[in-house]
């Protein structure tokens, strides 16, 4: 493009400078390529532009800080809106943008990957230079100061979100997945914010997963200061309407699962993590347990069900627990048969055995070779021994465990461990009992089977007395379901 034509397509795209909607519009190539299926924005992303648009073109709120606060649930296109703005906000000389999300994952592996597509797709891409962790102006003069950065946050470390100053130019600032950022960084961002005939823009959104922190705060005590705006995903154009539905379905309309993943509202439990990382981290790397022998050992097998699910066998003893199995690709007859190796090498005084689905053909197994004494179901659908405390026998195991890792214990040093028990999600059904997540689900958010926090969780679905005679006078009580703290050891 030679100079008069570079020129006058600047002149193009700057007058969209205060009007997003218009520049969204004018800059992708609706209903072609990528977005063939669509012929512009969603209507609740149309509505967040027009609002932003407004704020700019009124000269009495033009500098001061437009704050947008967005609560939805899955599906709805957050990622394409913030890619949208991100080249939007570029389209004005030495613009400063800022993006940051809940976890360093979730930035690298899905924000910057959608907003690169947009880059691709944008009519003034050629402006810039599209790199690993910035987009910056190919105009040498303006590299440091005319760029968008991507900014992982750590709570000991906030100096990179205290420089946010641009004065008498643009600012974004944008947080995905809010509700995970902590305090210090909102207050951070929040003090730095202040340039006078500067604009400024703050947009915060994601899933409504904590009760409490500054995502909450924009929908409550500072509902003054910003545009708050909650999305329910079935209402929204382009969402997988039948997946939504399921969720209804398996875990009702008004359950904390449904309120923040398909509601876009905030959930009657605090927090929607089940087992903290403070806690899991003490257990992991911080506690040694010296243990009494004469406590028993519960033997736990999760078996696999999918091909990158893992089977995993581990023994709890007391307020210790360790992996003593992890295999992959493995059929029922295999299974069973080192679920009897290590019965006979560490003679558990229970063994307990997932036998939903396919682990219902292990049990047959290990029943068949005459494996009977001490063996135990566990079905973590069936009915909890407190239906009105948690909803199954799978959230009560999880929730007996997180009381016994609080209390101090010892497990492995093993960071797939470390992240099943950390990433775990819960709410609260329709009648008030604790629901977990599904596996299906924390796949969905891109998490694996928490396979070895669930055979952990496992060893709580019985409890044994300790030994208090010799073996040839052993007495063998269990109570399945029952609470485990009467014989710890505490």
């Amino acid at each position: 493009m030679d100079r008069e034509l570079e020129a006058q397509f600047a002149r193009k795209i700057t007058q969209f400078r205060h009007d997003p909607l218009g520049f969204v519009h004018h800059a992708f190539p609706w209903k072609q390529g990528e977005l063939a299926k669509s012929d512009g924005p969603r209507q609740w992303q149309r509505d967040v532009l027009r609002q932003i648009g407004q704020h700019l073109q009124n000269h009495a709120t033009r500098y001061t800080p437009c704050q947008v606060a967005i609560s939805s649930g899955h599906g709805i296109g957050k990622s394409a809106l913030v890619s949208m703005l991100t080249l939007w906000g570029m389209c004005s000389p030495d613009c400063k943008v800022v993006l940051t999300a809940g976890t360093e994952v979730q930035l690298r592996s899905k924000l910057w990957p959608e907003c690169a597509k947009w880059y691709r797709m944008a009519i003034h891409n050629h402006w810039f230079d599209f790199n690993a962790s910035s987009m910056t102006s190919r105009d040498p003069r303006h590299t440091r100061t005319w760029r968008t950065d991507i900014i992982a946050w750590t709570e000991t470390s906030t100096e990179s979100f205290a420089g946010l100053h641009n004065q008498g130019r643009r600012i974004l600032v944008i947080f995905d997945e809010a509700s995970a950022i902590v305090d210090s960084i909102w207050e951070t961002t929040e003090g730095a914010l202040t340039d006078a005939n500067t604009e400024i823009l703050w947009l915060v959104c994601g899933n409504p997963t904590r009760n409490t922190g500054r995502f909450r705060e924009c929908f409550g005590r500072l509902k003054h200061r910003w545009h708050g705006i909650q999305v329910d995903s079935r209402k929204v154009e382009g969402t997988n309407k039948a997946q939504l539905d399921s969720w209804v379905e398996d875990y009702g309309e008004d359950s904390d699962f449904c309120r923040v993943r398909v509601r876009g509202e905030f959930p009657r439990a605090g927090s929607s993590q089940l087992i903290s990382s403070d806690v899991v981290a003490a257990c992991r790397l911080y506690r040694t347990v010296n243990e009494n022998a004469q406590l028993p050992k519960i033997m736990a097998c999760d078996i696999a069900r999918f091909g990158d699910d893992m089977t995993v066998i581990g023994i709890r003893q007391g307020r210790k627990f360790e992996i003593i199995g992890k295999y992959g690709g493995l059929d029922t007859v295999q299974v069973a048969e080192r679920v009897i190796k290590f019965m006979e090498e560490h003679e558990p005084r229970a063994t307990v055995i997932d036998a939903d689905g396919i682990g219902g053909g292990v049990v047959d197994q290990v029943r068949y070779r005459g494996y009977t004494r001490d063996l135990y179901e566990f079905h973590g659908g069936q009915m909890a021994r407190d239906p009105q405390l948690h909803y199954n026998q799978r959230a009560q195991v999880w929730c007996e465990m997180r009381n016994w890792l609080k209390d101090g214990a010892e497990i492995p040093d093993d960071p797939e461990l470390a992240q099943d028990l950390c990433g775990l999600e819960y709410g609260f059904g329709a009648k008030g009992a604790i629901q977990l997540e599904k596996k299906e689900d924390m796949k969905r958010r891109g998490l694996a089977s928490p396979d070895l926090g669930d055979c952990l969780a496992m060893s709580f679905a019985v409890q044994v007395a300790a030994r208090q005679k010799p073996k040839s006078q052993l007495v063998y009580n269990y109570f399945p379901g029952s609470n485990p703290t009467a014989w710890m050891g505490s």
